[in-house]
């Protein structure tokens, strides 16, 4: 399948990577030239000046951008040029009301778009082990999922256009909930005088177990926070959780409290700290 990739960022430029390995004929667009003549030097396949010339004729359109308006932007430009009956697949996290908008651009002049934001970070990225919700119509889903399958270890349909980022933004919900109790748990540990990773062995096999206990406990004990997703993309994550919430009468509190808790993080100086970094405000005095 001759596919194009837009967005070289620190998720698309190795997703990017495993469709070009796994054989398909990948060409790449970047805003920063650089960047795309960096993953062709080590990737292969080539790269192209506009977004028009990487797309032309491409069956498989794939992107990883911002927001919503750099979406609706690549979106413009990729149409025209793309293969007939091609599918753009979009790994953003954005508003469902952009997925929708899009879907309809797509179908108004013969091409398929398909929500498909993405789970599991940089490293998930790097390793080909990314977790994937689609939304959009079925057959264009059944097209791309085995293309996908390069750079995930887990792809589902949820449902019509938009139900992928309604899904995203279930997961960011659930994420940032258990953030917070990791950090509460660990500051309240420290607190009480105890073994922190004596505490972390003894709950982390019982109820309290989570990826985010197991694999970020010790970090935040350290005080590191270089591992992956920054303060700022959670921020917009969950504000589009929070506007969508507004809209379909979903009660967030713990979400939107958590969100204002990034925001102190954010006055720390932490935009760019990982979202296990809440802990980092509980552990500073407040003046």
């Amino acid at each position: 399948m001759k596919t194009a990739f837009i967005g070289l960022g620190v998720m698309g430029f190795p997703m990017a990577g495993h469709l070009q390995a796994a054989g398909h004929a990948v060409t790449v667009f970047n805003r920063s030239p650089d960047k795309a003549a960096r993953w062709v030097e080590r990737h292969g396949g080539a790269s192209r000046p506009t977004i028009a010339e990487a797309v032309t004729g491409a069956q498989l359109v794939c992107l990883c951008v911002g927001n919503d308006d750099d979406v609706r932007d690549v979106v413009a430009q990729a149409l025209p040029a793309m293969g007939e009956g091609g599918v753009i697949v979009d790994h953003t996290t954005t508003s469902a009301t952009v997925a929708r908008e899009m879907d309809a651009a797509a179908r108004a002049v013969g091409r398929w778009f398909v929500d498909a934001p993405v789970s599991g970070g940089q490293a998930g990225a790097e390793n080909g082990q990314l977790t994937i919700m689609a939304g959009g119509d079925p057959a264009a889903y059944a097209r791309v999922e085995p293309v996908l399958a390069a750079y995930a270890k887990a792809i589902r349909l949820l449902g019509p256009s938009g139900a992928g980022q309604l899904t995203k933004m279930c997961n960011q919900i659930a994420i940032a909930g258990v953030v917070q109790g990791v950090a509460e748990a660990l500051h309240f540990a420290k607190r009480a005088g105890l073994p922190t990773d004596d505490v972390l062995a003894a709950i982390s096999k019982g109820a309290a177990q989570s990826w985010q206990m197991e694999n970020r406990w010790k970090t935040m004990s350290e005080g590191k926070f270089d591992f992956g997703f920054a303060v700022d993309w959670m921020r917009k994550d969950l504000g589009i959780a929070l506007a969508e919430a507004a809209v379909n009468g979903a009660n967030l509190q713990a979400t939107a409290l958590i969100d204002g808790f990034y925001g102190e993080v954010q006055g720390m100086g932490g935009h760019r700290w990982d979202t296990s970094s809440l802990v980092a405000r509980l552990e500073t005095p407040k003046s």
